[in-house]
């Protein structure tokens, strides 16, 4: 290997042998990395790029995968490279965490839920380095400071569900650079964070890159994040890298259909389109990129207020109560999207549950149609639930993995005794099924049998099968590829175009919140800290958080 080189992927292929035949996950997929530079690996979900990578750390199952090609690793000096492809799992693991540092997508399956933060980072130092107890603690307390985790004596002896997801993922890149690799794998990681915290995690590897001289392989869906701290890119679309370079020239001018759609279809911050680009609108032989339209205001009836919500607060049980939601009011019309933007622990998710009584409200008043939500009686709310229904943020939990989509939908509609026969019921599935763009053939379908922006069109399915007036949709585009994100947010303008639906539109995102709501609410701490036209927020904010939240959008 040239000098400077860390890691060398030839010619690499995966293949996963399935009922279904072979599935090619990865397909000649080469690349090269020096040290202290980022290559930013981006793609839709099934496009390659965790396998690449897992097949880099060789953690794909025994057994269940053919794998070829070569991957280098620099054996340091003048030392020949270690060929990582024919080395045993014994010698992977002396690999692992020393030479090699990988931080995953998910945090809280990734940490041991059984041992403290502190232990699981010690025993990497005690395998790797040979550090005695006191030392290890001693080292282990240093990284937790150079991630910046605020008191790191308590996070040291805290278990993973006693932090947020923020500090888990900062305790999973201390476990990762603790040992000072050569080359950090970074899957995912800021996936579903909040804008600030995920630009205070991408400011640290930058840091601790360049203190280190680290190697970095950053794997993400998102090219603003791949923007700010990448040097080169890869593109991959159906395990093939079909675009590489230095990433300022790919993103400036992006020669391949599949990269020029996946940058059109980022909701931009500075503007609202009529509709955002999908990637599929790039890639028939003879398309045409859309030229994108700004949308025009929506005008709304503000003479008739479908939901008037009056100092509504929420209070958790604890040592001391923890205010999660306080003196929260606002007024929603009918036809209107409310945004709703703030940090994980604003209160925005409390909100919202709130008005569904998914969590008591110690004070405040919620009328819809005259009706006080948080007075009624149970048997009272039932029969209001039919018309507000909530989209929640994990689609694969939020269906039950035992039913069929098909009778996801259609029970409701036979609770609420809006279908007759089962032919009838069918039919109207199947009709929900094609409105939001998926079809009948999924009805008889399992959720797993789905990808996540399926299974996110089969929980809106589910919701508009007992006809609402108001939707809460609770993070509901979060986790969702770029492309699939924007594919969702047309469906849903166009739902509540054609049905005069209203919703309360809730992300971390203020990207996704511009693009789709008329009117925004910014909270902070559990309270409302501006509101206002959407459009006039976002391009004259008067909060300083409201500022900070604009400010940390990667790529903007």
């Amino acid at each position: 290997m040239d000098k400077g080189k860390i890691l060398e992927v030839i010619g690499l292929n995966v293949e996963f042998p399935t009922r279904q035949g072979v599935v090619q996950a990865a397909k000649d997929v080469g690349f090269v990395l020096h040290a202290g530079r980022t290559l930013g690996i981006v793609g839709e979900s099934g496009s390659g790029k965790s396998v690449s990578a897992l097949s880099v750390m060789r953690l794909l199952p025994a057994g269940k995968c053919r794998q070829s090609g070569q991957i280098l690793l620099s054996g340091g000096d003048d030392a020949a490279p270690l060929p990582l492809h024919q080395l045993g799992e014994r010698e992977m693991q002396a690999i692992r965490g020393r030479r090699i540092g990988m931080i995953f997508q998910e945090p809280m399956s990734s940490l041991n839920p059984v041992f403290r933060c502190g232990d699981q980072i010690t025993e990497s130092l005690y395998r790797h380095l040979k550090l005695d107890a006191k030392t290890a603690a001693e080292r282990t307390l240093e990284w937790f400071e150079k991630v910046q985790l605020s008191d790191p004596d308590r996070i040291f002896q805290s278990f993973p569900h006693q932090l947020s997801g923020g500090q888990k993922q900062r305790v999973m890149i201390a476990m990762a650079m603790c040992c000072r690799p050569d080359l950090l794998i970074a899957d995912e990681p800021t996936t579903a964070l909040d804008v600030t915290v995920q630009k205070a995690i991408l400011d640290l590897i930058r840091e601790l890159q360049q203190n280190t001289g680290t190697a970095c392989l950053f794997i993400s869906h998102d090219l603003g994040v791949i923007s700010e701290l990448a040097h080169e890119v890869a593109v991959m679309h159906q395990g093939v890298v079909v675009e590489n370079g230095p990433v300022e020239e790919v993103f400036r001018n992006p020669q391949h259909p599949y990269t020029r759609g996946l940058i059109a279809c980022r909701p931009p911050l500075h503007k609202r389109l009529h509709r955002l680009p999908v990637v599929s609108d790039f890639l028939s032989p003879d398309a045409e990129a859309p030229a994108p339209v700004e949308a025009a205001p929506r005008i709304v009836d503000a003479a008739a207020p479908l939901l008037d919500v009056r100092g509504v607060s929420v209070r958790y049980p604890g040592r001391p109560p923890v205010q999660a939601l306080q003196d929260a009011s606002f007024v929603l019309y009918s036809g209107e999207t409310m945004g709703i933007v703030g940090e994980s622990g604003s209160g925005k998710t409390t909100l919202g549950r709130a008005l569904l009584r998914l969590v008591d409200a110690h004070s405040g008043e919620a009328w819809y149609n005259e009706h006080n939500l948080l007075a009624l009686s149970d048997a009272s709310l039932r029969a209001l639930r039919r018309e507000i229904q909530m989209i929640f943020q994990d689609p694969y939990s939020a269906l039950n993995p035992r039913h069929t989509i098909g009778r996801a939908i259609l029970e409701p509609m036979q609770w609420h005794g809006l279908c007759g026969s089962a032919d009838e019921g069918r039919e109207q599935s199947a009709e929900l099924l094609r409105t939001v763009g998926l079809g009948p053939e999924y009805f008889d379908r399992y959720p797993h049998e789905l990808s996540g922006g399926q299974r996110q069109r089969a929980c809106i399915a589910r919701a508009l099968s007992v006809r609402p007036r108001l939707l809460i949709c609770d993070e509901s585009v979060s986790a969702l590829d770029v492309s699939v994100q924007a594919q969702v947010l047309n469906l849903l303008q166009d739902l509540r175009d054609a049905q005069g639906l209203s919703m309360i539109f809730i992300s971390h995102d203020i990207s996704v919140i511009r693009q789709i709501s008329d009117r925004v609410l910014v909270m902070k701490d559990g309270r409302i800290v501006e509101s206002g036209p959407t459009d006039e927020v976002c391009s004259q904010p008067k909060s300083d958080y409201t500022r900070q939240l604009m400010e940390a959008v990667p790529g903007k």
